[in-house]
């Protein structure tokens, strides 16, 4: 059976950080890969977020315990990946960015090799296979060689793998890679599953904004090596929010200044931004009071009228101060 809730939770107990790294730094001859990297990763799914080159691979690397730290530490799971790297990938799971899958073996096979390389048994591992395939829903296919399977159908089977042998953490290397649409959601679904389900912890790296936000509870974002933020989403994204306030402008007057000035008159932040306003919105229900007074007493027609809080695509260009989109 796989994701046994209740005896992972043992080993962390909900307080020792899955991963911790202290100053890390990593370079590869003449490149700076990571420069600095200290963060924390608690449990559940957390989003290793940046723009191509950004360092994320090779930090995976390092949680793996396949590279040393040029300086800093790092801690996987309580231990030094590269001192004790059999024990602590013996509790991870990793799903690669690249498909390197034999193409002329089934899935089921490939499958039970890797938990046989896990220490698992040839009768263990032969059943595990068939329910982490299920798990991905695969279990139709699972006799299918790989190389007669559809690119969302091998990320499947990386995923499969990669938690055939019930690991605590699963890290995961840009797991929708070449996918659709339609078989990108069903990845994110999958994501979710394993970490909200199994109860696996993971660690999604990608360069897509939108698919960390949608599964992640907590980010470490990336840029040229450094760590520019990081934590849980909603606390990043916890800028005093501002409320959007659009209005007409229907006799060639500007309705938007007068009623500016009334707002900032009754002490509020507003900037003007043609026909609309954007109040600073602090967290105190006096300031919607104000502006829905103002508006009734002004007669104004109101166009459009929302709150607006800071997104991760906001946190991600307010901190990575490089310019650059992902």
């Amino acid at each position: 059976m796989l994701g046994n809730i209740d005896d992972r939770a043992g080993s962390l107990n909900g307080v020792r950080p899955v991963v911790t790294a202290v100053e890390v730094t990593k370079r590869w001859s003449t490149t700076q890969a990571l420069s600095g990297a200290t963060f924390e990763i608690g449990d559940g799914v957390t989003g290793l977020l940046g723009a191509n080159g950004a360092g994320k691979t090779t930090l995976l690397g390092l949680i793996l315990g396949l590279h040393r730290p040029n300086s800093g530490t790092i801690t996987v799971l309580g231990r030094d990946p590269w001192v004790a790297g059999a024990d602590v990938r013996a509790r991870l799971g990793y799903a690669p960015e690249h498909d390197a899958l034999p193409p002329d073996v089934a899935a089921h096979d490939v499958v039970r090799h890797l938990a046989e390389l896990h220490g698992l048994p040839r009768r263990e591992a032969t059943s595990r296979a068939s329910d982490a395939l299920w798990e991905v829903g695969l279990g139709e296919e699972r006799f299918r060689p790989v190389g007669t399977m559809s690119t969302g159908q091998r990320q499947r089977v990386k995923l499969a793998q990669a938690i055939v042998h019930d690991p605590e953490l699963l890290l995961l290397d840009e797991p929708t890679n070449g996918l659709d649409p339609a078989q990108r959601d069903d990845m994110l679904a999958l994501i979710d599953h394993v970490g909200g389900d199994l109860g696996m912890h993971v660690i999604l790296s990608s360069h897509l904004l939108e698919e960390v936000e949608r599964v992640s509870a907590s980010v470490v974002i990336l840029d040229a090596g450094r760590v520019v933020a990081e934590g849980e989403i909603a606390d990043l994204s916890r800028t005093a929010p501002e409320l959007i306030v659009e209005l007409d402008r229907d006799d060639g007057t500007d309705p938007a200044r007068t009623l500016a000035s009334t707002l900032q008159a009754s002490g509020l932040s507003v900037a003007v931004e043609g026909d609309r306003l954007v109040v600073v919105a602090l967290e105190a229900s006096w300031v919607y009071d104000v502006v829905r007074d103002a508006l009734a007493d002004g007669g104004y027609s109101v166009r459009r009228l929302e709150r607006r809080t800071a997104s991760l695509e906001d946190v991600y260009l307010a901190r990575a101060g490089s310019g650059r989109t992902i």
